[in-house]
């Protein structure tokens, strides 16, 4: 049966990016797996009354249902009204990877659809995106496209090589397909392992070169950045503390983030963060409480955490906060 993203109180993205443009922010794209993700992403985003993309990859509907991930997401409209913010809410698929995939998901509630072409050529990803936008258009569904590769490894999304976006492709690649936002290539990477650094060094710098000749050509255009968890260091040490091995997880500095926040990038997108956050404390809770056998007891306690992680990046990184309403 098919449904509305409109009948679930949700709403696409046109809106919300004109106003983070006009505004100096970009939007919270929080991927989520589960109600504790879920929750902790809609109580933050209300705490700091700022909009919010819930974002769900091909791999976490899978996991989730995509009936129940229907209802999760009416449930978080009422929910974020239950806490006294009926904040902007979208829907939106990331890396969706074909035109069936994108058309199931409209039919489900999805109120955007990301559909990644990155991988085709230049021409067959014009081909494949306009195929997707022309058929979520007519259901006033918003679309994200992306030009360029990120390297690493999130869900099934995965690439051992990276390629930058080329500034002098994105007009056409925006003409061809009439695209709502694009995703660039500027030195993010999915996953909690984006850098190979040694010890001492710093994380090479995002390439604003780029984002700023992408500007030039799409003025007033949304820019989106995939791959942007900071890859926060205290839960990397709270996981190798309590038995965890993730060394040399390194992410995207914030402050860079925050940066390209400001300019015409308004959606960033973060997974890994809130999947170190959570496992984190879910690890220290059962070290230190190793009778303990209730799910409610440690994973209320990551839930905790997350939802003041997420806080933090709507204050701190994205800007967003203060503009939900």
């Amino acid at each position: 049966m098919s449904v509305s993203y409109k009948e679930l109180g949700l709403v696409n993205t046109r809106n919300m990016f004109a106003k983070a443009i006009k505004g100096g922010y970009a939007v919270p794209a929080y991927n989520f797996n589960n109600l504790e993700q879920l929750q902790a992403i809609i109580q933050a985003s209300v705490e700091t009354n700022s909009p919010v993309i819930l974002q769900i990859s091909k791999g976490a509907r899978q996991y989730a249902n995509a009936t129940i991930l229907r209802y999760m997401a009416m449930g978080a409209v009422g929910y974020a009204k239950e806490l006294g913010k009926a904040i902007p809410i979208t829907l939106h698929l990331d890396h969706g990877d074909s035109y069936e995939l994108c058309v199931n998901c409209i039919e489900s509630g999805f109120s955007s659809i990301m559909i990644d072409g990155s991988h085709l050529s230049f021409a067959d990803n014009i081909i494949l995106t306009k195929k997707v936008v022309d058929y979520a258009h007519k259901y006033d569904v918003s679309v994200e496209g992306e030009l360029g590769v990120l390297a690493g490894i999130e869900d099934e999304v995965s690439s051992e090589h990276s390629h930058y976006t080329d500034p002098s492709e994105v007009q056409e690649f925006v003409k061809q397909t009439s695209v709502d936002s694009l995703a660039i290539s500027i030195g993010t990477s999915h996953g909690a392992y984006k850098f190979k650094v040694k010890p001492g060094e710093s994380v090479p710098p995002l390439r604003f070169d780029i984002l700023t000749e992408v500007e030039k050509c799409l003025p007033g255009f949304p820019i989106v950045l995939h791959g942007a968890s900071s890859v926060l260091p205290e839960y990397v040490s709270l996981i190798n503390k309590y038995g965890g091995a993730m060394e040399n997880a390194v992410g995207v500095p914030e402050e860079q983030l925050r940066k390209a926040a400001k300019s015409a990038v308004c959606k960033i997108n973060v997974d890994s963060d809130g999947r170190l956050a959570f496992t984190a404390k879910v690890r220290e809770y059962l070290a230190k409480d190793a009778e303990e056998f209730d799910p409610r007891k440690y994973l209320g306690f990551a839930r905790s955490e997350l939802v003041k992680m997420y806080k933090a990046k709507n204050e701190n990184v994205m800007g967003s906060a203060g503009h939900g309403v």
